[in-house]
């Protein structure tokens, strides 16, 4: 079974900056997006960033682009996002997520694993 786990959530004020990271384990092959999406209350989920495992290939939201680095580890089993120069509309709870089934990265529908969440929140 593969268990995915963010941590770096938290509290923060505009222009600020945060780092959330990722870890999965129990797999037994790379995935190949991992990715950061995004849920603010009243909202659907949305994608925030991807890193396709085996090229380093990253894709970003319109909205993080400049603002949000995605990366993985050597290993492709830790994805982090550092989060600079935050802005309210941040505000959600951060999931990571892991596909194994390719495809455009953005839909949610495509990712197989998902970790419980961790809450970011900017403050104006």
């Amino acid at each position: 079974v593969v268990e995915v786990m963010e941590s770096g959530g938290g509290s923060v004020q505009a222009g600020g900056s945060l780092r959330l990271s990722c870890t999965a384990s129990g797999y037994t092959q790379i995935s190949i997006y991992m990715a950061w999406f995004r849920q603010a209350p009243g909202r659907e989920r949305e994608g925030v960033a991807a890193i396709v495992s085996r090229s380093g290939t990253t894709y970003y939201a319109d909205s993080v682009k400049g603002r949000f680095t995605i990366s993985q580890n050597g290993a492709k089993n830790i994805v982090s996002l550092q989060m600079n120069n935050l802005k309210p509309e941040d505000t959600a709870i951060y999931y990571c997520a892991f596909s194994y089934q390719g495809g455009f990265w953005s839909p949610p529908t495509i990712y197989d694993y998902w970790g419980q969440g961790t809450q970011v929140t900017v403050s104006s």
